[in-house]
């Protein structure tokens, strides 16, 4: 398939979405400033500001000579980048491959993605129909490359939809400009009174690269599609993905419903082709007002189930705000992997992670709630002696069952107040928030070290002791102090 790109450029970007929060500023001339050298200079002007006869990079000063009733807004650094990268997640309910083109324009491509729309001249009115209902005065433009697409949008008077293969035509009336050259060279093929591309685009190669240098050749060839030029998309599209777009806003829970439950269908059943199950997927809907959202679920096991992953989807469909309706769904399968043909059933075997059954269950309540796995880890002291790790990780070491432990351990120990009759004897009595225990009986000394490339010198000299009562504790010493630790049943 023959590649297609679109090339959006925002006219007046800065003073654009100055006039969306402040509409009172739609029918005045609008500048925007920033501090150079000590002076005050326009970086960006709207339409009325520029009919009026102000140009960017004049001071403030000389343009409210001739514009006394100017609106002056200070710039903030980066400004066109985050409005562009806002601009551009919006512009994915069109195609996943957004690129942002500093400062003051996208790129897309839009190849396989205009049918969608009902063509090429369909697609581009929508997309400049719908920016310009939000506030934004845009031109854009498809061609066979990223190069023509970007000359023409900013240079061409009409003629806005190339057709295939007619990028070279579409190239000839324009001004050197609309090969994205650097100005002083604009400036040099000015003076030689080279105004239009066609004044030199029959030139040798050879000849334009002794006389103007690499830039101008590549920047021509690029745009004539015989030097290679990629986009560098804001966001990477997974290799699995399904989209839905709704003929009518969506804004019932119902129909929400219905549109992931297709889209799960239609992807699990390309994942079952391929032997492949999904371990993270993402549910993303676009609203007609420019909204987005987003739900992610993930899974111990991968799978290709529908009606599983529907059902972690179902937990969070509560988070989707269908605000004036969604025009777009999209199902991206995050992480696959290999999916295994064993069958297994719930009560045969050892039901552990492995088992089907088990591991939607737990995906199920992982979608409620935090699941944790403790594993034996190898350190000596008690707190310690175990880490959290996945559902499906297995122990790489035995659970220690030579030596009694408490059922539960205090994280950190808490200090006490104890008194022994000799060091080395387990205590008469200890105090815990503020209730004394009398001990009637004891066990110990069981001596635990720190290991010796965490610290040398710290070691606790475990015993279990039990009260008046029957309960019994886990305390030890330290060099000069005593801790609980932990209890028993």
């Amino acid at each position: 398939m023959p590649k297609r790109f679109a090339a959006i450029w925002f006219r007046y970007l800065l003073t654009d979405q100055l006039a969306i929060r402040r509409p009172s500023l739609r029918e005045k001339p609008v500048a925007i400033v920033t501090l150079d050298h000590g002076r005050k200079v326009i970086v960006a002007l709207n339409a009325k500001a520029i009919r009026s006869g102000l140009q960017t990079g004049m001071t403030v000063a000389d343009a409210q000579v001739l514009l006394g009733d100017l609106q002056i807004f200070d710039d903030k650094p980066g400004r066109n980048l985050k409005l562009l990268k806002g601009l551009a997640e919006w512009c994915l309910r069109y195609t996943p491959l957004v690129a942002i083109d500093p400062p003051d324009g996208l790129l897309l491509d839009v190849t396989g993605c205009t049918h969608l729309k009902g063509g090429e001249k369909a697609y581009l009115t929508e997309i400049y129909q719908r920016l310009k209902d939000i506030g934004y005065d845009v031109r854009p433009a498809i061609a066979d490359t990223i190069g023509a697409a970007w000359g023409v949008s900013r240079c061409a008077s009409n003629g806005l939809l190339v057709t295939a293969g007619q990028h070279r035509n579409a190239l000839m009336p324009l001004p050197p400009s609309a090969l994205r050259l650097p100005t002083p060279l604009l400036l040099k093929l000015h003076e030689l009174g080279l105004y239009q591309i066609s004044s030199f685009i029959h030139m040798p190669k050879s000849v334009l690269r002794r006389r103007f240098g690499k830039d101008l050749v590549l920047r021509l060839y690029q745009a004539l599609g015989q030097e290679a030029e990629f986009l560098f998309p804001l966001k990477e599209p997974v290799p699995y993905t399904e989209r839905l777009d709704c003929l009518e806003p969506v804004k019932t829970r119902p129909a929400i419903e219905i549109a992931l439950q297709d889209l799960l269908e239609r992807l699990c059943k390309r994942l079952h082709s391929e032997g492949l199950g999904m371990r993270k997927a993402t549910l993303t809907w676009y609203r007609v007002d420019g909204k987005s959202g987003h739900i992610t679920i993930g899974t111990n096991h991968a799978t290709h189930r529908s009606p599983h992953l529907f059902k972690l989807f179902f937990i969070h469909l509560d988070e989707v705000a269908p605000g004036l309706g969604i025009e777009l769904f999209t199902l991206d399968a995050d992480a696959t992997e290999p999916l295994s043909n064993k069958q297994s059933d719930l009560w045969a075997g050892k039901p552990w992670a492995d088992s089907e059954q088990v591991a939607e269950l737990l995906d199920r309540i992982a979608s409620r709630g935090e699941i944790r796995h403790y594993l034996p880890d190898e350190h000596y002291w008690p707190e310690r002696s175990s880490k959290t790790d996945s559902i499906s990780a297995q122990p790489q070491n035995d659970w220690r069952e030579d030596k009694p432990r408490p059922i539960q351990l205090l994280e950190p120990p808490e200090p006490v107040e104890a008194m022994a009759l000799t060091p080395d004897y387990p205590p008469k009595q200890f105090i815990h928030r503020g209730t004394r225990h009398v001990i009637v009986g004891a066990d110990g000394p069981e001596r635990i070290e720190n290991e010796w490339w965490i610290d040398t010198n710290t070691q606790r000299d475990y015993f279990i002791v039990e009260d008046e009562q029957g309960r019994r504790y886990w305390i030890f010493r330290t060099t000069d102090r005593w801790f609980l630790h932990g209890y028993f049943a």
